[in-house]
């Protein structure tokens, strides 16, 4: 029976490299000389370090700019609010990965409403979907991309 994964995923390589963009062009740049601004990855969570908001929100810009180059999607990043103590200002921006319960639910919701010939069933963070026809499943990849989801959503593993 054909199947295939939805998942929401993202190149950890890629998404280090940008990073490693980021802070060589932060370093040489003229308006953050001197500033101590830089870029820190940590798992899946970047932490962005520097003097003012106003260079949080420039030092941003260039990492969704790097991250986009790159090809990861900008979707998957969830900023926090920025943090102020003294001459420094914080920021942390998660890189999520992996679909969570609550949107799995929702996305195989949106499936079984749709009345197709196919079983979605949720696997870890991820989802499964099967059904008899290639033509199923092809209309199932053209409801989720319509879909109003906030994660990116990529579609791997096809089988026929």
């Amino acid at each position: 029976m054909p199947s295939f994964d939805v998942v929401s995923d993202f190149d950890a390589h890629e998404a280090s490299n940008a990073i490693d963009q980021s802070n060589r062009e932060v370093t040489t740049r003229f308006d953050f000389k001197g500033t101590g601004s830089k870029y820190e990855l940590d798992g899946q969570v970047i932490s962005l370090t520097s003097q003012s908001d106003f260079q949080l929100q420039q030092m941003l810009d260039i990492l969704r700019q790097k991250l986009v180059k790159r090809g990861i999607d900008i979707a998957c990043l969830d900023e926090k609010e920025p943090e102020f103590s003294g001459s420094e200002a914080r920021q942390q921006v998660i890189l999520r990965k992996g679909i969570d319960s609550d949107l799995a639910r929702k996305l195989v919701k949106m499936v079984k409403g749709a009345k197709l010939k196919v079983q979605a069933a949720i696997q870890g963070d991820q989802l499964r979907i099967s059904g008899k026809k290639r033509d199923d499943l092809q209309a199932v990849i053209a409801l989720l991309k319509n879909a109003d989801v906030e994660l990116p959503l990529q579609y791997e593993n096809f089988r026929d």
